[in-house]
């Protein structure tokens, strides 16, 4: 067994002249680029992904920028107890923030981050659609 900068090669064996030039050898990759706290939290944040009314009700900010929440419930369909529920948990998760403008709180997505997300996840699936 050696070890090389996060690659550890545990097995050799002779390749076959007719396979590929890696065939020989069992590779383990130790160099992870997240750690376990870092892995928790995104699944955590992929959990809150894993409700279709969150999602459409990410989807609707991700189009409208700013909405409140009894806009948001007539957009998506849904009562105003469970988009502000949703939007408890989004805010907590940072996946949302919000402003006060008087008696009225307006929600909008966190980041560019977050859109992007948004973004890619709706091109990865329409991307899966064409296959």
């Amino acid at each position: 067994m050696t070890s090389t900068e996060g690659v550890t090669i545990v097995e050799t064996v002779p390749a076959r002249s007719d396979a590929c030039a890696h065939s020989g050898l069992r590779i383990i990759f130790t160099d992870v680029q997240i750690s376990m706290s870092e892995a928790i939290e995104l699944a955590e944040g992929f959990k809150l992904l894993g409700e279709p009314t969150r999602v459409r009700i990410l989807y609707a900010l991700l189009e409208h920028g700013e909405m409140n929440v009894g806009d948001l419930a007539r957009t998506v369909d849904t009562s105003e107890t469970t988009v502000s529920h949703a939007m408890r948990l989004l805010r907590t998760a940072a996946i949302v923030r919000n402003r006060r403008d008087g008696r009225s709180i307006y929600y909008r997505l966190d980041d560019d981050h977050v859109r992007q997300l948004l973004e890619l996840s709706l091109e990865h699936l329409a991307h899966r659609g064409d296959g």
